[in-house]
């Protein structure tokens, strides 16, 4: 994220001698807020570039939202806290952690994609990595609520696809959310959704520490015929403060061979599918179902090509 700064406000103290105005106690810190909760961490010497302030100012901010819980100061700067039930990385720090699980993650759900189908894209790394693997499919419909997800699709996808970006308030994980975007996904109906994840557990399902992508997610899931979520093996044992669904609510899950054993076999016993890749070797072990439910096949189901 590049703060850029701002030469003008509504209101608040008079211009400075290079005739603009500073930036309000408030909005420099919202901003310093987003730019944690984007890159992860931020230090001193590059929100005084950014702000055009002191550097005295900006440490009073630190210490302000620091006081607050809401983020973490260390030396020569701050950081998010990353335990917090409301702490949302942004997609570019997202981008960086975990990235050979994420890619053998979305290579495997490749293939679960027919041509001519449609399916639905959450917003996160990992639902991304699968975007890009999908520009070449034929005839796909995909709808998503994800900003990078429809950039990729848009400029790199097949003249013959078709992409539906919902609409909605960004978040700092480039999600649209809200009621708009709720309203555009419930009155569509797609085949396969395939969903990433803030945290997941065995009590509390899957989770997102923001409340308005819960609910967006929620009407993704709600839109498809079968819910795949994508989850690298640190998501287990996350918690956000907002539930979007059961664990027995996906039909697969597919992760990597980082998952604890234990993990594996709540999941496995929860879901009709488990699918652990290696992402040395792209090796998958697949764990066929222990849930009690009758689900019907659908597009991309083994056997039915």
């Amino acid at each position: 994220m590049v703060i850029e700064q701002v030469d003008q406000v509504t209101d608040g103290p008079a211009p400075d001698a290079t005739g603009k105005r500073p930036v309000l106690a408030r909005q420099r810190q919202t901003l310093i807020l987003e730019r944690v909760r984007e890159e992860g961490a931020v230090r001193v010497a590059d929100l005084v570039r950014a702000l055009g302030v002191s550097d005295m100012t900006i440490r009073r901010d630190l210490e302000i939202l620091h006081d607050r819980g809401l983020l973490e100061k260390v030396h020569g700067g701050a950081a998010a806290i990353e335990d917090s039930s409301l702490f949302e990385p942004g997609f570019t720090a997202k981008s960086t952690q975990m990235q050979a699980e994420k890619l053998a993650i979305a290579a495997v759900a490749a293939t679960l994609v027919v041509p001519g189908t449609a399916i639905a894209l959450s917003a996160g790394t990992t639902t991304f990595a699968l975007a890009r693997r999908l520009t070449e499919v034929p005839g796909l419909t995909v709808l998503t609520n994800s900003v990078p997800v429809a950039d990729v699709l848009y400029k790199d996808g097949r003249p013959d696809q078709t992409v539906i970006l919902s609409g909605g308030v960004r978040t700092p994980s480039d999600a649209l959310v809200g009621p708009f975007a709720v309203d555009v996904i419930r009155s569509l109906h797609v085949d396969l959704v395939f969903m990433g994840t803030h945290g997941m557990d065995s009590r509390s399902g899957f989770t997102t520490p923001n409340i308005l992508e819960a609910d967006t997610n929620r009407a993704l899931i709600a839109s498809g015929r079968r819910l795949i979520v994508l989850a690298d093996h640190t998501k287990w044992g996350i918690v956000g403060i907002s539930s979007v669904a059961r664990l027995d609510g996906a039909d697969t899950i597919i992760t990597d061979t980082g998952l604890d054993p234990a993990a594996r076999d709540q999941i496995s016993s929860s879901v009709r599918r488990l699918m652990l890749v290696d992402p040395a070797s792209g090796g998958v072990s697949v764990f066929e179902g222990g849930a009690d439910r009758d689900v019907q096949a659908g597009p991309g189901d083994p056997g039915n090509g």
